[in-house]
Order: structure tokens, then C-alpha cells, then sequence
């Protein structure tokens, strides 16, 4: 993810700090298409959308389309002022920080995850062959699962991410799924980011 700043915009830019010192040479992530992409001009909303939830912790994140079905750990910060890190030998698991905006909530909500590890590819590795359109779906701790629809996929490199477009505040219950993309060097790790777009159109 980014290495600029934010999360709201404050904590945002840590998130990414993990995701890029891990992964493989060995493995090569699939990145999302142009078509993909947001159309050029103004981001405008997509599809209608769902009245937001009250906020509830999330407890599983699920992608019918990529076959991810995987738990949701709460990460606060490390000492040093980076998010911590989900551990790198479980690689189904995805990471929410414990103090941003719950998915379903009314705002933009993150949830990261490694793309691989040294064992090869990772909880989001496929996420950029989402396609728009596709769903969503995060459990809850209030019982709850609040599902999404994808409005785009794109990938940055980390000396170009748009800090705002993908963090920023947001009027309606918005999501953003990130992990790590573009090219790997093996001494600085991935030098990029797929962010997947969504926003909450149902509740179950």
C-alpha cells in the first residue's frame, strides 16, 4: 500500500509498510485489468447503495469470485508507529485496524492482507482478477454481514498511490481491500498496491 500519508488520513499510510517487506520472486500476482479500472474523469458513485450499519468489529472477510474465505484479525499499532502484522505463516488471514471505520459502517473501511510469504501465494493474491461487479462479504461481531459490491480494481505504484482517493472520507459505507501488486524487487519487496473499490448494497 501507500507509503505517503493517511488514514483518515493519519494511520493509513503504516498499513502498507508490512505488506511490502514480504513475498516471493517465485510468484508473480495478477494484476487488474484497464477494464477494470474507474472510468476516466471525476469518481462518481456507482449502483445504489445501502443505508450504513452502526459500527461492529469485523470477524471474517469472504470473495465468492476468488474463493477467499478467511478471518479478520484486529490490528492496533507497534511501537514504532507501524501497524502490526497478521503472522506471516498463516496465509489465510486478513488484518482490520481495531481504530478505523467498521465495513458496513458509514465511511471508508480497510481491510489488508499479504498477497504471499515466503511459502508462496497469500490470502489476496488473487485479488486483482476482481472483477467489477463482483461481491464482498464481511461477518460481523453483531451477527450481521454486511455485502458489497466491487467498483473497480486498480494498481498503483507506491511512489504514485492516491492517498485520498482511497482513504478518504466517504458519505455512504465504502470499502477498500488492499494488498501488495507491480513489481517485486527483492530488497524492497513489492513496489506497488491493487486496491479493490466497494460499497455496501445489502445486509444479512
Amino acid at each position: 500500500m501507500s507509503r505517503g500519508k493517511g488514514w483518515g488520513l493519519a494511520v493509513a499510510a503504516v498499513v502498507g509498510v508490512w505488506l511490502v517487506q514480504n513475498g516471493s520472486a517465485d510468484v508473480t500476482p495478477p494484476v487488474p485489468s484497464a477494464a477494470e479500472a474507474f472510468a476516466a474523469g471525476p469518481h462518481r458513485h456507482t449502483d445504489a447503495a445501502a443505508a450504513p450499519l452502526p459500527p461492529s468489529a469485523p470477524v471474517r472477510v469472504r470473495i465468492p469470485g476468488i474463493d477467499v474465505d478467511a478471518p479478520v484479525m484486529r490490528l492496533g499499532l507497534a511501537p514504532d508507529g507501524s501497524l502490526e502484522v497478521p503472522p506471516t505463516g498463516n496465509r489465510n488471514v486478513a488484518g482490520w485496524f481495531r481504530d478505523g471505520t467498521p465495513p458496513g459502517a458509514k465511511g471508508t473501511a480497510i481491510i489488508a492482507g499479504h498477497v504471499d510469504n515466503a511459502d508462496g501465494p497469500a490470502v489476496f493474491y488473487a485479488l486483482g482478477t476482481l472483477k467489477k461487479g463482483h461481491r464482498i462479504e464481511v461477518a460481523r461481531r453483531d451477527g450481521r454481514t454486511a455485502v458489497f459490491t466491487v467498483d473497480a480494481v486498480e494498481v498503483y505504484d507506491n511512489d504514485r498511490f492516491p492517498d485520498r482517493k482511497v482513504y478518504g472520507p466517504a458519505d455512504r459505507a465504502e470499502l477498500r481491500v488492499i494488498t501488495c501488486g507491480g513489481d517485486f524487487d527483492e530488497k524492497t519487496g513489492y513496489q506497488g498496491n491493487v486496491v479493490a473499490y466497494a460499497h455496501l448494497i445489502g445486509v444479512r
